[in-house]
């Protein structure tokens, strides 16, 4: 037997006994972790000092031993490490043996070799803590990790040959708008201007392609809305996290067994407005429930959300076209001039070859239509590697007067 073998033989003895002292104990192994530790800590310290006798091989490396049986017991076993690793942004498996994670928005394959098995029971695990599931009849699912990562599963059949799992984790690089100038995302002077933006009620959408950080930057956004008013969200799966004393995450809901019960995203833009809300955010933009939120902001209700969009243009003419999903009685003649008088400002995203994250642009939407387009004007724009001032003015300026802001002032600060 080689020592890698024995190592794990002894790994698998040492996880048999604390998952005895779990069970004989009655701990959640998910909700009691440090409980999990202390016992594992207690069943290694006991292997150890039989090893003193030479009854049993000693523990070559007590810390790393105690370690991966609490992953094993209260974690997610081999994925553990990339899930507590800080630099690792997701996680994904498209067969057991191909094992990816992104860092710094740039892809790899890891070393990391798993079975079939192994990505069942991780799965049944991870979906436990949820109140989710996936079954034929519902292939698909999302699902919140106790850690705040989100979870997303195909079932094999729908996926060729195995599950496919993605975790794209919660790793919060910037909470405020000042963090990323920080980080290098946008300007002083337009963050500046997005933060008096908010304050003074404009309509904000964050457009960008997948893992451009249009979630992080609805956050820091969501984070400047002032104290005083009530905010209400509606996502897929709960992904905001930001500080407000008067804030109602609503979150969507799969169903049941019995395939009643479910709870979608435009049911919670709905029920959001019947909560007195003084803000509403919708985390992503997907569907139907795009026509429930430009009628929320056409009716004077403030509000944010994020689409998927490669400009600012393309985000303007997507919020045009999904609203047509809602029933065929809903047209373009209704819909254009309604996006282009509810929206105010597109911030668009990008990531480039390094997986740098960034503001392209600063779009203004001055409520005009000119031969079923909506007019835009630049704010500011990347030229040159640098966002900068562009000729545009800002919409809703009566609205900046109404707070007291000199928006004029902030827009002249970097001419």
């Amino acid at each position: 037997m080689t020592l890698t073998d024995a190592y794990a033989e002894l790994v698998d003895q040492l996880d048999e006994h604390v998952r005895a002292a779990v069970r004989r104990e009655g701990v959640d192994p998910q909700r009691d972790a440090p409980v999990v530790r202390r016992i594992a800590e207690g069943v290694v310290r006991a292997h150890d000092e039989r090893s003193l006798t030479g009854q049993v091989a000693p523990v070559p490396d007590v810390a790393a031993v105690v370690g991966e049986l609490v992953a094993r017991v209260s974690g997610f076993g081999p994925l553990q490490p990339l899930l507590d690793d800080p630099e690792v942004e997701e996680v994904w498996i498209n067969d057991p043996s191909r094992v990816f994670v992104a860092r710094r928005g740039r892809h790899e394959l890891t070393n990391l070799v798993l079975t079939g098995a192994q990505v069942e029971e991780l799965v049944e695990r991870m979906l436990k803590a949820s109140g989710r599931r996936v079954d034929l009849s519902q292939p698909f699912v999302d699902a919140m990790l106790p850690q705040g990562h989100r979870l997303h599963v195909v079932l094999e059949g729908i996926s060729r040959g195995f599950s496919a799992v993605n975790i794209r984790k919660f790793v919060l690089r910037a909470a405020r708008l000042e963090s990323l100038v920080e980080l290098g995302s946008l300007t002083p002077q337009a963050a500046a201007y997005l933060h008096a933006a908010v304050r003074a009620g404009l309509n904000i959408v964050v457009a960008g392609g997948t893992q451009a950080g249009k979630t992080t930057f609805l956050n820091c956004l969501a984070a400047a809305i002032p104290g005083g008013e009530r905010v209400v969200s509606a996502e897929e799966v709960f992904e905001l996290r930001f500080a407000h004393p008067d804030w109602v995450p609503l979150q969507t809901r799969q169903a049941g067994l019995e395939g009643t019960g479910e709870i979608t995203l435009r049911m919670l833009v709905k029920e959001s407005l019947r909560m007195r809300p003084s803000r509403i955010i919708v985390g992503e933009v997907r569907a139907e429930e795009c026509l429930d939120l430009l009628l929320a902001l056409n009716a004077g209700l403030p509000g944010m959300g994020t689409i998927h969009a490669n400009s600012a243009r393309e985000a303007l003419v997507k919020m045009c076209t999904l609203p047509l999903l809602a029933g065929e009685n809903i047209s373009a003649r209704f819909v254009v001039p309604t996006v282009a008088s509810s929206v105010d400002l597109v911030v668009h995203l990008g990531i480039d070859a390094q997986g740098v994250r960034r503001v392209e642009e600063v779009v203004g939407v001055p409520g005009r239509v000119e031969s079923d387009v909506i007019e835009t004007e630049p704010i500011f724009e990347r030229t040159g590697g640098e966002l900068r001032r562009s000729r545009g003015g800002t919409p809703r300026r009566e609205l900046f007067e109404r707070r007291g802001i000199d928006v004029a002032a902030l827009l002249r600060g970097g001419d």
